[in-house]
């Protein structure tokens, strides 16, 4: 036990070591470089690259700029990429595509080639991936520069963002916050301007959960719609509840062109469709199992007024079967028993971290027929849900509704390893939805004088309230993001970020604003 202990902390203290000689060398060639500081804070990738263009700004600034900001290892590979950019707008006098320079990164769970992945567990350090992820590869090709990979927690299966090979990632806000996860290092990342786009994946709320923690915009596309070949994840190799790759962004023109570019499709008609006419959202304010936080309640009513106030109509939705559809979801979860996570832990020797443990040790592994009666429960599901979503309808207009708005979590930002239900955005996983997160609002003073004494209807909403109680002086301080969720059924990524532009075009006060990517 002793030598396996030591193993895994050498291997934690040569990958720190490699990551920072790694930056030394990048921030020592970076000295005598003047940087334009107010790069990072372009977040329109549009305009980013029509600078670049026109030979105002050259990608080698750009990404020196970044690297300025960032803590990570691929600053040698980046200026690189940049170089050959700036020499080919030197010959031909053009971008090479349309994400020429922009800064990116990913989630450690993506496969960089000579670099590894992985997923936060120390086992899986020292171990290169062969290829780029097929992924990455097709952002390369559209001119985007990789800058880094950002932390995630140990096995990517949580809702924070911590592991013993990197340590806990904390909320750039409040060191004692958590920024989310399992994508947190990307989210406090962006915050932080650290990166233009970031790249995670969804298999419970991954992306959507940082955003609305962070203050940015998150998309969960259904699962088939972007190729996730070469992004290792934990449970690797089951279909019943696959991920999902998609982006975070500061600004979600930036979020819509990356989108529009890799599935190469023409969403100007579905934005135009979803400015012209009234909107039909589904208001699911609760979902019956956790009772959100006064400021999620505030900013989400507050919107409806808006929305209201612009001419579309609000119907009521409700929580029928997301109980049942986040149970099964759970069970998926352990149906090998924690196998898979157990191995890759015994591989390097690591410490388990606890709500790890908890979740390998929750259940026995099933039998193969269990594992296909709890298929057939899910199919069921699915089936009932795209039912109940045709079924449900506008008194006014006698159509059903275009997307669900809804709470991402029953909380903003938490202190570290207070996270528990994620059922708001778990939801739309099973149901493989796709689903987007906005910036909506702040807590603010008008939440802390907001009575809020009901009786626990669980544990786990026991716990919310106290989380609440007991922050809510701290969290009105620190005036935490808050976002919104906004659901269509799957494979609409065009309806949900055209509904979303409506939506943020709103709550900008912009109602002139060009949403057209």
């Amino acid at each position: 036990m002793e030598n396996s202990r030591k193993s895994w902390q050498e291997k934690v203290r040569l990958k720190q070591e490699a990551q920072t000689q790694a930056l030394i060398a990048t921030v020592a060639n970076n000295q005598n470089s003047e940087l334009d500081l107010s790069i990072p804070d372009i977040d329109d990738i549009s305009i980013l690259v029509s600078r670049i263009a026109s030979g105002e700004l050259t990608a080698e600034a750009v990404t020196r700029t970044y690297i300025h900001n960032l803590t990570e290892i691929l600053f040698g590979e980046a200026l690189a990429r940049a170089h050959e950019l700036d020499e080919h707008w030197g010959k031909h006098g053009r971008v090479v595509g349309p994400l020429h320079s922009i800064p990116i990164t990913f989630k450690d769970q993506f496969n960089i080639k000579r670099r590894d992945t992985t997923l936060g567990y120390v086992g899986r350090a020292f171990a290169p991936a062969a290829e780029d992820a097929v992924f990455v590869g097709m952002l390369r090709n559209l001119g985007a520069v990789v800058l880094a990979k950002a932390n995630l927690p140990q096995s990517i299966m949580w809702c924070e963002t911590e592991n013993p090979l990197w340590g806990l990632t904390s909320n750039p806000m409040c060191k004692e916050y958590t920024p989310g996860g399992s994508t947190g290092g990307e989210a406090a990342l962006l915050n932080l301007h650290g990166s233009m786009i970031g790249w995670g994946t969804d298999i419970g709320g991954s992306i959507r959960i940082p955003a609305h923690m962070m203050g940015l915009y998150g998309l969960k596309p259904s699962s088939s719609r972007l190729p996730y070949y070469g992004v290792p994840v934990s449970t690797e190799g089951q279909e019943h509840v696959p991920s999902s790759v998609g982006p975070l962004a500061r600004n979600l023109h930036s979020l819509t062109i990356v989108m529009k570019e890799l599935i190469q499709t023409k969403p100007d008609e579905v934005f135009q469709e979803f400015r012209s006419k009234p909107l039909i959202i589904g208001l699911l304010t609760d979902d019956g199992v956790i009772r959100p936080h006064p400021p999620i309640s505030r900013v989400l009513l507050s919107l409806v007024e808006k929305l209201r106030a612009a001419g579309h109509e609000i119907i009521e939705w409700n929580a029928d079967l997301h109980a049942e559809c986040v149970q099964v979801m759970d069970e998926f979860y352990t149906a090998d028993g924690g196998e898979d996570i157990r191995r890759d832990m015994l591989a390097g020797g690591e410490p388990f971290i606890p709500h790890v443990e908890a979740l390998v040790n929750r259940g026995q592994p099933i039998s193969v027929y269990d594992y296909w009666q709890l298929n057939r429960r899910k199919i069921a599901l699915q089936q009932a849900y795209l039912e109940k979503w045709n079924k449900i309808r506008s008194p006014k207009a006698g159509k059903p509704a275009d997307v669900v708005l809804m709470p991402p979590m029953p909380h903003a930002a938490v202190p570290h390893r207070s996270c528990r239900w994620v059922g708001y955005t778990k939801i739309w996983n099973v149901l493989d939805y796709s689903a987007l997160v906005i910036p909506a609002g702040k807590i603010c003073s008008l939440d802390g004088s907001v009575i809020w004494d009901h009786t626990p209807r669980n544990v786990t909403d026991e716990w919310n309230a106290r989380v609440w109680t007991q922050n809510k002086d701290k969290m009105i301080e620190l005036g935490l993001p808050v976002g919104v969720q906004i659901a269509g059924r799957k494979l609409e990524e065009e309806k949900v970020l055209a509904v979303g532009a409506v939506i943020d075009e709103l709550l900008s006060g912009n109602t002139h604003a060009e949403l057209n990517p």
